[in-house]
């Protein structure tokens, strides 16, 4: 899939919200709380985009009745993922000033993937933002499978009960576990916020986006016709997520707030899909380089946050627009520096490494037998 603007416009203004909301907590200054205070919700954009994109890879052969590449599929994501990951991990076990918070889980953790489902988040704050790589991680394991299993005889009402049924297991389950727990806001990061199974709906609804794309071309054709309403739409939703997010910590928030969100972030991607309308192809200075480096931003920037915070953090706590400054330069030389050093190396070589693995094309002659 060819990159389109308004695709990485979104990838941008996630990182660049998530980035936000991490610096508050690292000294930024309360002049930036009304930018920060919702930039958790940057992740839900990622999920509805990763979503979205992971499932048009796997279900778009599948609709042409073709088999999925499972060595193809899994090579990707791996030498996507792990060599940067793998860079900032190394960082913050050998390096602890690179860490925001003293406390950092055990690395195997980190290396199996299940740290959003094991962390003991009052302790050990360390790189906890890996959760949401979990969460990911978790998605690229299962859902070829599934999908496999689902589209062996593709049916609307196969699709359309799927996503319902999640839907709303998901806010059963987070019902049921909000109502469990204590008032210690931990336990609600660690039980509600990070688990994989409480975070499904951005990615889901995603998801959904590329099954109409495979499945149904001419709905998506008519979507892509009314982006500008869908990003209306979209708009109007993630106005409505705030609404109900203004406690994060609240029922309401906790259990309808997060997939208001992520419909929201869904309906905001569909319209940036567009590849005729002005909500696909509206161009920024700036977005193509933070969305291509968007990876490496997100893995680095409180390590990058934790060093500015420890050699000039003091002198920057009264001077906000200096701060800015500060903790966005270091964020983007970190990122920039990962993105360039590890990540697009390792891009480049996994393009020649599959191209080498790919099938010769058959002959001519082959081809007419």
């Amino acid at each position: 899939m060819s990159r389109l603007p308004g695709l990485d416009l979104l990838r941008a203004i996630a990182i660049v919200w998530v980035m936000f909301f991490h610096a508050q907590g690292a000294g930024l200054g309360a002049p930036w709380s009304p930018l920060s205070q919702f930039g958790w919700m940057g992740v839900d954009l990622f999920f509805a985009l990763s979503g979205y994109l992971i499932g048009w890879q796997v279900l778009r052969p599948l609709s042409q009745g073709r088999r999925l590449d499972f060595r193809d599929f899994y090579l990707r994501r791996a030498l996507r993922v792990l060599p940067a990951f793998w860079t900032v991990l190394a960082l913050y076990l050998l390096w602890p000033a690179f860490r925001e918070r003293p406390g950092l889980e055990s690395g195997w953790q980190f290396f199996t993937f299940t740290l959003n489902l094991l962390i003991d988040y009052e302790h050990n704050k360390a790189f906890s933002h890996a959760w949401s790589l979990c969460v990911e991680e978790h998605f690229y394991l299962l859902f070829p499978l599934l999908a496999i299993a689902l589209t062996r005889r593709p049916a609307l009402w196969k699709g359309a009960a799927a996503v319902a049924a999640l839907v709303l297991a998901g806010i059963a389950l987070r019902a049921w576990v909000w109502n469990g727990l204590d008032d210690n806001a931990n336990h609600w990061v660690e039980r509600i916020y990070y688990p994989t199974w409480m975070r499904l709906d951005g990615l889901l609804f995603g998801v959904t986006l590329a099954a109409v794309r495979a499945y149904r071309p001419q709905w998506w054709e008519a979507m892509m016709r009314r982006s500008g309403w869908l990003a209306l739409a979209g708009v109007s939703l993630l106005a409505a997520a705030i609404a109900l997010s203004q406690q994060r910590l609240g029922f309401v928030a906790s259990v309808y707030g997060l997939p208001v969100l992520s419909l929201a972030m869904a309906l905001l991607v569909a319209a940036g899909a567009s590849e005729q309308r002005w909500t696909g192809r509206l161009r920024v200075p700036g977005a193509g380089w933070l969305a291509a480096a968007s990876f490496s931003l997100y893995l680095s920037h409180k390590g990058a946050f934790a060093l500015m915070a420890g050699a000039w953090g003091e002198s920057l706590e009264t001077r906000p627009l200096l701060a800015f400054f500060a903790y966005a330069g270091a964020a983007l030389a970190a990122g920039a520096i990962l993105h360039y050093a590890v990540e697009r190396p390792f891009l480049r070589w996994r393009e020649r490494l599959i191209r080498r693995c790919a099938p010769a094309p058959a002959s001519a002659d082959a081809a007419a037998a």
